[in-house]
């Protein structure tokens, strides 16, 4: 069931703090980036740091398309307010004028395709509504979270005015005395006990069972700790990610599209100061709906500066790991970084991966450490990198 409801659109705005990441990675211009595609907004904000070339991959034909839409979109819509309509607000009807004069013909014909294809389970309208209905409501993930506002309500409980807060004792106090109650309600802890309720954050069954453990089995517990981090962690003013998750969207001004504008945090691709270095250096993305280890076996290229993960690894068996990394190895450059992020907080590589592969990789544990506090999405255990020590012996 997991595997079906993961063909559809999961993520349409990442989970991972591409901040974070780029730290990590600490690109030089001219590097090269390998990552997993996803949602499309890290793939962005990483053109920031002038890379000379990222490969974007996924297996999900959505995030391929919507990756694909968004290079098209910074390329070819007319100015930062049209691109920020159509991706930031992403609930405009408008946008679909737009679709139509400037993007339709600037994508390929399968991303076309997915675009034009009506969804049976929007009533059968063209997927490209969704950037007129508020694209960051849909998805598997935009479903989860409204799933959860719905749960709130229920209890009486409006999620939204944590988005009022204006300070961090604020959101401190709206957080022990109004949202962590509820996780002792018992259609909380029955729900969080089901494998499939977490399906919306694209956690499949292996991943839950790794993520309930850090929580002596305890998924709510789990839950709880990782909101109370969203909720309380960061100032609101700081945290786009808790925008998302507790006001269903990026802050804004007004209810017009003439006088409609950021006024709260945005992923560094959505910032108008990024906008025309992004744009500039659009076309060195490519998007690719390949696995990554299939990519990197096949790889004859001059070798990769950084490695961007995400969680796929807690889905991986012992095999996968070793075949995954003997293939990073092999096309790493000396001093090349991997980072990637697990449910548990510990990293999973020793012990499964063979050690004359990872005896070549340098974990940095006190820089995973401190970037993982540092991360605004809150919702992963462990942030973890590795830097390749030179040559394959």
């Amino acid at each position: 069931m997991f595997t079906f409801a993961f063909k559809g659109m999961v993520y349409p705005q990442i989970w991972e703090d591409p901040e974070v990441d780029i730290e990590a990675l600490a690109l030089k211009p001219g590097s090269r980036l390998i990552t997993i595609a996803s949602g499309g907004c890290n793939v962005m904000s990483y053109l920031t740091t002038d890379p000379k070339e990222i490969i974007a991959l996924d297996l999900n034909r959505a995030h391929i398309a919507l990756n694909r839409l968004k290079l098209a979109a910074v390329r070819e819509l007319p100015d930062y307010k049209s691109f920020y309509q159509f991706f930031g607000h992403a609930d405009e009807k408008a946008n679909i004028d737009l679709y139509n004069r400037y993007l339709k013909e600037a994508i390929d014909p399968v991303s076309r395709s997915y675009w034009e294809g009506r969804d049976l389970t929007a009533w059968g309208r063209k997927r490209i509504t969704l950037f007129s209905r508020d694209l960051y409501h849909h998805g598997m993930l935009g479903y989860f979270i409204g799933a959860g506002h719905l749960v709130a309500r229920l209890y009486g409980v409006d999620l939204k005015q944590l988005a009022r807060a204006k300070t961090m004792d604020e959101q401190r106090t709206f957080f022990d005395k109004t949202l962590a109650p509820l996780f002792d309600k018992r259609l909380v802890r029955w729900a969080t006990s089901k494998k499939m309720s977490l399906y919306g954050l694209g956690i499949p069954p292996a991943q839950y069972d790794a993520l309930a453990a850090s929580g002596g089995g305890n998924m709510a517990l789990v839950l709880k700790q990782r909101l109370e981090r969203l909720a309380c962690g960061f100032p609101m003013s700081e945290n786009y990610f808790a925008w998302q998750a507790f006001n269903r969207g990026y802050a804004s001004k007004g209810r017009t599209v003439s006088t409609r504008s950021p006024a709260g945090p945005l992923p560094p691709y959505l910032q108008e100061r990024h906008f025309d270095v992004i744009r500039e250096r659009a076309d060195r993305v490519s998007v690719l709906n390949r696995s990554f280890t299939e990519y990197l076996a096949d790889d004859q290229s001059e070798g990769f500066d950084g490695y961007v993960l995400l969680d796929a690894q807690d889905w991986m068996t012992d095999q996968q790991l070793n075949d995954l990394w003997e293939n990073i190895t092999k096309t790493a450059k000396p001093g090349a970084r991997v980072i990637y992020r697990t449910a548990g907080e510990p990293t999973i590589l020793p012990g499964r991966v063979r050690d004359e592969i990872l005896d070549q990789w340098v974990y940095d544990e006190e820089k995973s450490l401190r970037l993982n506090m540092q991360d605004r999405s809150s919702i992963y255990g462990g942030f973890h990198i590795y830097t390749f020590k030179g040559a394959v012996q």
